[in-house]
């Protein structure tokens, strides 16, 4: 249920919404008979496929709040809709939070991003204050000021970049990576200008994550293709490496004080370090098979922190001893921590399967943790990022928001 105007599912790797596929190969989904089926037909068929209705599952009064943020409706279309869905798709039975108190406040602000459906995926929080975010299936960017409230966004030059993760280089230009158009982007917020660094090698996929290390170069990770790139700003040369394990879907990356990158192998249960001249690649093999890292912190000792999506794991890794310590995240196995972030010596992340979604603070010293609801529900926080006041920038993609995070010192 989206502005088609707004998106491009093809973008987002779903069929055309006029086949009314499930997936790619998937079959055609067959809607229940019965009072609001042409409205959802009509409505929700019109931008990406009918299986993401039907695979969801809400109470009629939660279905608005859903499908408000991706296209607005007059009221008797979204109430016939909403009991509808409610009847036929009703809640399904998940993971309730787990909020553990303690003596910490924050308060979180959210703001419903220009674009319906965008699916905000990651934040960033920039040198100016402002809280930008990438819109994946609206192909933008997104720029809030949180103090006005005021938002801007910019459409990218090339349709269906899908653009995913961000960072911002010195000059305060932002850069992201075109998730499904295989390149590399940079966007002049002061003049609109977007520059694209297109992958050398057919094979590089997926540009995932991006991060800058001490000197300006920009380092990034591409999932599906196994790879890790290195791009030189002043020059625009790419350079790739691949992963000496297959198909380990390199995802985070954080870089440490040596100028190292680190980063997780989603696809299995490992993590690497690539060295900034030669590009070797070392992998470091997690205890558990099961394990399945996503995204990673580092705190100020070099001591990274993964967030084990399968598991439901808090991880530790000291590169300097090998020694991996695991914590169970509050809300359990299924909980599926994701977006991750380090301020000093506190960790911060989101668990994604519980309801609502958590924000989760874990103190390295103590070993305590502190979790709060976030107020929209979440809708998978994929990423977050601490602000130089040891604030927090987050991005909830499935209610079309983003958040800040004001902690109380």
């Amino acid at each position: 249920m989206c502005k088609t105007s707004l998106l491009s599912i093809a973008a987002a790797g779903l069929l055309s919404a006029a086949l009314v596929h499930a997936q790619r190969g998937g079959q055609p989904v067959q809607l229940p008979e019965g009072a609001g089926k042409d409205l959802v037909q009509a409505e929700c068929s019109t931008c990406h496929a009918l299986n993401l209705v039907t695979n969801a599952g809400y109470p009629a009064s939660e279905w608005p709040q859903v499908f408000g943020a991706m296209v607005n409706l007059p009221g008797d279309k979204a109430a016939a809709i909403a009991e509808y869905l409610g009847k036929n798709y009703p809640e399904k039975p998940k993971n309730p939070a787990v909020l553990i108190p303690g003596n910490v406040k924050v308060a979180i602000k959210e703001w419903v991003v220009p674009s319906l459906g965008s699916r905000p995926h990651d934040p960033l929080a920039t040198a100016d204050g402002s809280l930008w975010w990438t819109g994946q299936w609206a192909n933008v960017l997104g720029r809030l000021n949180p103090r006005t409230g005021e938002m801007k966004e910019f459409p990218l030059k090339t349709p269906k970049a899908g653009p995913h993760g961000l960072t911002e280089d010195k000059d305060g230009n932002i850069w992201y990576t075109g998730n499904t158009a295989a390149h590399v982007g940079k966007l002049n917020p002061k003049t609109g200008e977007v520059t694209e660094y297109k992958m050398p090698d057919p094979a590089a996929r997926d540009p995932h994550t991006p991060i800058f290390d001490k000197n300006g170069t920009l380092w990034f990770t591409l999932q599906s293709s196994n790879m890790v790139g290195r791009l030189d700003p002043k020059t625009g040369a790419v350079k790739l490496a691949t992963a000496p394990t297959p198909r380990t879907n390199p995802y985070g990356i954080v870089i440490d004080s040596r100028g190292t990158p680190w980063f997780v192998q989603f696809g299995t249960n490992k993590l690497a370090s690539i060295d900034p001249n030669t590009m070797e690649i070392r992998e470091f093999t997690l205890p558990n098979a099961d394990t399945r890292p996503r995204r990673i912190a580092i705190s100020p000792d070099d001591v990274l922190w993964y967030a084990d999506y399968s598991r439901g794991y808090l991880g530790r890794f000291d590169p300097k001893t090998g020694q991996t310590t695991e914590f169970a995240s509050p809300g359990g196995p299924k909980s599926q921590p994701y977006g991750i972030a380090a301020v000093k010596d506190i960790i911060w992340y989101s668990e994604s399967a519980v309801t609502p979604n958590t924000l989760v603070r874990f103190d390295t010293k103590t070993n305590k943790f502190q979790t709060w609801a976030i107020p929209s529900g979440g809708g998978v926080v994929r990423n977050m990022m601490a602000t130089a006041e040891g604030n927090l920038v987050m991005a909830c993609s499935g209610r079309n928001r983003v958040a800040y995070v004001t902690v109380e010192k």
